[in-house]
């Protein structure tokens, strides 16, 4: 009896191209997939490290607006003697204001100051400054070539401003400022920027008793000078 011996023959199998194609395509959009998140998340970053810098530019620019108005000085001109003018160093125009007021100590340039706040053009864009010069007991009008300045905000598109008259029932608000006998009690600032528009400042301008020892006591604010 013969015996019929089997060989069994392995073929060994590897892949194919189609297979391979298919791998590829999977690896390519897993890639994808993981690099369209990363951007996501790195665009989310972005736009909250915007947002938080916006943020605190408002809080920067509205602080220190609110501690320089806060402190306003009561003090007259020299030479005045129109019935028709001011007697104030005060400008109230709905895109500029000027006014002699109490730089905040923690600046550290405290004391009695002109100042004035407007919109100038930096470089490629705008930028609302604040132009500040100290000032001179009996001196007349400021020179605002010689002024020091502080930037508030920067890419500005926008700026308005509105005054109270409180003296009226309702209040008035309204630029410019015409009144000659009083001033405003408080100025509301609206900004835009390239970064959106801003939550209008409402500012309440007040006179500290002490900053105008020599002031007849008109009133500003609510306050007696």
């Amino acid at each position: 009896m013969m015996r019929v011996r089997v060989t069994r023959v392995f073929h060994q199998r590897g892949f194919t191209l189609v297979e391979l194609l298919v791998v590829i395509t999977l690896l390519s959009l897993v890639m994808l997939a993981l690099g369209s998140a990363l951007r996501t998340t790195a665009q989310t970053e972005e736009r909250v490290d915007r947002r938080l810098l916006n943020t605190d530019e408002l809080r920067v620019a509205s602080g220190f607006l609110r501690s320089v108005l806060g402190r306003v000085s009561l003090q007259k001109r020299a030479g005045v003697n129109s019935i028709d003018e001011s007697p104030y160093f005060f400008v109230g125009l709905p895109e500029e204001m000027a006014w002699v007021g109490v730089m905040p100590a923690r600046y550290g340039v405290g004391g009695r100051y002109h100042f004035r706040l407007s919109v100038m053009s930096r470089g490629s864009g705008s930028a609302l400054v604040l132009r500040y010069l100290p000032w001179i007991d009996g001196g007349g009008a400021p020179d605002w070539e010689q002024a020091a300045s502080y930037v508030l905000v920067e890419g500005v598109t926008g700026f308005s401003l509105s005054y109270e008259n409180a003296n009226e029932e309702p209040p008035v608000w309204g630029a410019p400022w015409t009144l000659i006998d009083r001033l405003p009690q408080r100025v509301s600032i609206a900004i835009r920027a390239t970064s959106g528009m801003w939550p209008d400042i409402v500012v309440p301008m007040r006179v500290l008793p002490a900053s105008d020892p020599a002031s007849d006591g008109a009133t500003f604010g609510g306050s007696r000078g």
